[in-house]
């Protein structure tokens, strides 16, 4: 039985003996021991036992054990992980490379106190312990979110109620106003005609016109239109995931943030430097590499990107990498058409690896409004977008356009950038966003 699984016991009154239950087996004991030395490890153990079988079964309150008493970086909290990753059964390898990685990133952001890492800790646990799905952290996502689209859902929410309060039915005059809020939501013209057509059939299909209907019938639309369609998930390792997107959207930021996700579920991560145009792109790359513990690829400023795709992908290939994420221009200092040049990476990779790219990323940025949606479908017709990330939905009016794109373009967004740390990079639930805008 995982630790999970008897922690949940513990907290139901199944289990007759706490320190049997979560304690390590005796090899993961002595390495322990031979962390925090011989006299003091049984003490804290024995606490933190304790402490666990208190604990609701949650990753918070598991958190709130180990920080017990720990108010920064160091040894004791070393310690503490180590005894959760062991007592959870993980690996000792594993255990010790968390904590390694843990430590270097500490040190790399200058952090020291608890309250400067202790939710970038968390996120990482629910990472590396695959406990991402847990209620707990996706009511801390959920919270995010909903913070995040904050000025949005100020700019929808309070119209929609005036709209609701001023109509006695769903007429013409309803529908019109319902427009001009969508619009100024930047939710744009084309797409709030799609959306209004919809939940006017929506409405008929229900036999309703009472307006005091109308956020169940929005909420139930949002759901639908974000429904992300079924695609193949396998693919011939390694895999290759080709980042597109204009300058400026927080492309490098956001390889850097896939990157230690992925790192931080077990995955061997090759970032290669295809922006090879724009000052300082390859310097920017390799820091964030560094800073994530990714491996990195490069050629000298000015070089072919499909070069550089071809010879990431041997290096890839050669060193047993599971996912190469490769970077390409936003914008080329040359007379070569963009385009021209993201479909000729394509091509390289494919005959060096059958089936690469296996993904197309595009990455927009939110506050952009509208021209997110040209973008999308300049990049979508040229290459074949697969997936959509949205940045700094954190500051922005115009969240509607994670409607329109959704809506016109049927592409699934697969994360949102609600923030510039780390775990600000959240995977996007259409339900979830759905809530947070109209509750």
């Amino acid at each position: 039985m995982g630790f999970f699984s008897k922690l949940k016991n513990l907290w139901r009154g199944e289990a007759q003996d706490a320190e049997q239950a979560v304690k390590p087996e005796p090899a993961a004991q002595q390495s322990l021991s031979s962390e925090g030395g011989q006299n003091a490890a049984p003490q804290w153990r024995e606490e933190l036992t304790l402490a666990l079988r208190q604990a609701e079964p949650k990753l918070s309150q598991w958190l709130d054990a180990i920080m017990q008493g720990v108010d920064g970086k160091g040894a004791p909290l070393d310690e503490r992980l180590l005894f959760l990753f062991e007592a959870l059964g993980a690996p000792n390898d594993e255990a010790r490379t968390f904590v390694t990685r843990f430590n270097a990133w500490l040190d790399e952001m200058g952090y020291a106190k608890a309250e400067e890492f202790r939710s970038e800790l968390q996120y990482r646990l629910a990472l590396a312990l695959d406990l991402e799905d847990e209620e707990d952290e996706r009511d801390r996502l959920f919270l995010k979110l909903s913070e995040g689209i904050s000025k949005t859902k100020e700019q929808i929410t309070k119209r929609i109620d005036s709209l609701v309060s001023s109509h006695g039915e769903m007429n013409d005059a309803f529908w019109e106003e319902l427009e001009e809020i969508l619009i100024m939501a930047d939710v744009g013209f084309e797409a709030s005609q799609m959306l209004m057509d919809n939940l006017k059939s929506r409405a008929r299909k229900q036999g309703t016109t009472d307006p005091e209907q109308f956020r169940g019938l929005l909420k139930a639309e949002l759901e639908e239109i974000f429904k992300a369609p079924k695609r193949i998930q396998a693919v011939n390792p390694p895999e290759v995931v080709m980042m597109v997107g204009v300058n400026g959207v927080g492309k490098t930021t956001t390889i850097a943030k896939l990157a230690h996700r992925a790192q931080m579920q077990g995955k061997k991560v090759l970032i290669a430097a295809g922006d090879t145009f724009r000052a300082a792109a390859i310097e920017q790359l390799e820091v964030w590499a560094n800073r994530v513990g990714a491996g990195f690829f490069a050629k000298a400023p000015n070089s072919d990107p499909a070069a550089v795709a071809y010879e990431a992908m041997d290096k890839a290939m050669a060193e047993g990498y599971d996912l190469l994420l490769l970077d390409t221009a936003g914008r080329l200092h040359t007379k070569a058409n963009l385009m021209e040049e993201l479909e000729k990476i394509k091509r390289v990779v494919g005959k060096k690896h059958a089936g690469a790219p296996h993904r197309s990323i595009l990455v927009i940025d939110a506050t952009t409004g509208q021209n997110a949606l040209s973008q999308t479908k300049l990049f979508h017709e040229a290459v074949g977008v697969d997936e959509l990330i949205l940045t700094k939905l954190d500051g922005t009016a115009k969240g509607g356009v994670v409607v329109a794109v959704a809506l016109q373009f049927n592409v699934p967004i697969t994360f949102v950038g609600l923030g510039e740390k780390m775990e600000d990079l959240r995977p996007f639930d259409g339900s979830d966003f759905a809530k947070a805008l109209l509750s």
